[in-house]
């Protein structure tokens, strides 16, 4: 683990961070939210209260003022309790000597036998206000600054509300944590799983756990591990087949070489032999070209020479050469070729790459006395070349992997005739480079069909970017 690993934080970390930080944030919205809700319910409960003291005030002047039994005492003693609560008490006879604190408004309220009740304002400090008439000519008014009237109905909710937050915070914290790490921890197994991935182990599965999301993820390295077992698989059978294919010839240039090192191949033997070796290290360059070749179709750097070309004529002349070599083996080769030309725009070389590895591959498995057909034709805006052979034939299954290089070499090594696929591969990837593509169907003649379907227009070529395309 390098040191800037080791500086970034981890998942869970970083979760466990941002759940805090929303946790205080909402913590303050709440408080700064709360706070004028109690501040406003602390007055009106004041106000409630100061409300039923008026009352009880107005009560014990209205008795005293019948010298009602034991009420004489009571209220100087009420005066006493209230003014410890800083309860302002006055009893006047007139309603224009009432507390300065009353408004005009007030004192006509009072006039008529109302009541006052609120929260009036005085050289910037607020009170809480009752005022009633008393039977029979007096008036009751009761004050009490609002700070002091709700301090501690505001401190006891305040209390609470910070109580409750700090609670609510610290369990917003730690469910905060939990998740965290429950939401890390797949994402750790599979990052542990990727490092042994990285590092060659294909048997590597991942328990897909947790959110949706990431169980996908832990899904989708569990495929690209799938993937890149059976991808390793078959190259490490496509350099079998290849490296099969290359020891069959090399093994027999170096005997003949040891035979004519050696003077055992002399005086009429020797041309004869010489000519063996040299057919053999031409199939040796043909087998390197063709490598070479599918390592630059998939690396998309072929160069291209694009021109208008006849396939009728094309196929005709491949099939010249292949009638020869069929001859050789007692394999019928014909054409089959339509009476117009049919004309496409793309590269005759290529395409004559394309015929020769489609009919190699087709009369290695054709019996002797048997019919191989090498055929074109136009259909639409598309042109057809195809090789049918009268072999064995493949399953529907084998025409899905016809041309992935060395599948069908796997499938029937020892069981017949087969090549190291590279031709078909190659062959499958020169038709995606000239915009076509290769399909695998059964064959009238008994066999396999292979064909290229080719655009008729060139514009279908995608060329990168530096790659050459000669066009004329």
């Amino acid at each position: 683990m390098t040191d800037r690993q080791r500086r970034r934080w981890s998942l869970a970390a970083q979760l466990t961070v941002l759940l805090t930080v929303v946790a205080v944030l909402a913590v303050l919205v709440s408080f700064l939210v709360a706070f004028p809700l109690i501040r406003e319910s602390a007055e009106q409960q004041a106000q409630r209260q100061l409300s039923s003291q008026a009352d009880l005030v107005t009560d014990l002047v209205e008795a005293k003022s019948i010298a009602t039994a034991g009420t004489v005492n009571a209220l100087p003693q009420l005066r006493s309790v209230l003014k410890a609560e800083k309860v302002d008490v006055s009893v006047v006879g007139s309603v224009a000597d009432v507390p300065p604190l009353l408004t005009a408004a007030d004192r006509a309220v009072l006039a008529k036998g109302g009541t006052v009740s609120g929260v009036r304002t005085v050289n910037g400090r607020r009170y809480l206000v009752e005022a009633r008439s008393a039977f029979p000519f007096a008036w009751v008014v009761l004050s009490q600054p609002a700070s002091v009237a709700r301090s501690d109905v505001e401190r006891t909710g305040l209390h609470r509300l910070v109580f409750a937050l700090i609670v609510g915070l610290v369990l917003a914290i730690v469910a905060g944590a939990v998740l965290a790490r429950r939401l890390a921890r797949p994402l750790v197994h599979v990052r542990a799983a990727a490092y042994r991935l990285g590092h060659g182990d294909r048997s590597v599965r991942v328990e897909p756990e947790g959110p949706r999301e990431v169980a996908e993820v832990a899904e989708s390295l569990n495929a690209l591990t799938a993937a890149l077992g059976a991808s390793e698989a078959r190259q490490r059978d496509f350099l079998l087949s290849v490296s099969h294919e290359l020891r069959t010839p090399l093994t027999a240039v170096r005997g003949y070489a040891e035979a004519l090192a050696d003077g055992v191949v002399t005086g009429d033997e020797v041309r004869p032999t010489g000519a063996v070796v040299r057919a053999e290290a031409e199939r040796l360059d043909r087998l390197v070209s063709d490598l070479l070749d599918l390592a630059r179709a998939g690396a998309q750097d072929l160069r291209l020479d694009v021109a208008r070309i006849d396939l009728v004529g094309l196929v005709n002349d491949a099939s010249q050469v292949w009638i020869d070599r069929g001859a050789a083996v007692g394999v019928d080769v014909v054409a089959e070729l339509p009476d117009t030309p049919v004309w496409v725009r793309t590269d005759a070389t290529r395409v004559r790459q394309i015929i020769d590895n489609l009919a190699e591959n087709a009369l290695r498995v054709t019996p002797s006395g048997q019919r191989l057909v090498l055929a074109t034709r136009a259909q639409g805006e598309e042109a057809i070349v195809e090789v049918r052979d009268s072999g064995p034939g493949l399953t529907d299954d084998d025409l899905t992997v016809a041309f992935e290089p060395s599948a069908l070499y796997e499938r029937y090594r020892g069981v017949r005739t087969v090549g190291s696929g590279v031709g078909l591969a190659l062959v499958a990837r020169l038709a995606a480079r000239l915009g076509g593509r290769a399909e695998a169907s059964a064959a009238a003649e008994g066999g396999a069909c292979l064909r290229v379907v080719l655009p008729v227009s060139a514009g279908d070529l995608e060329v990168p970017t530096g790659v050459g395309r000669n066009e004329r």
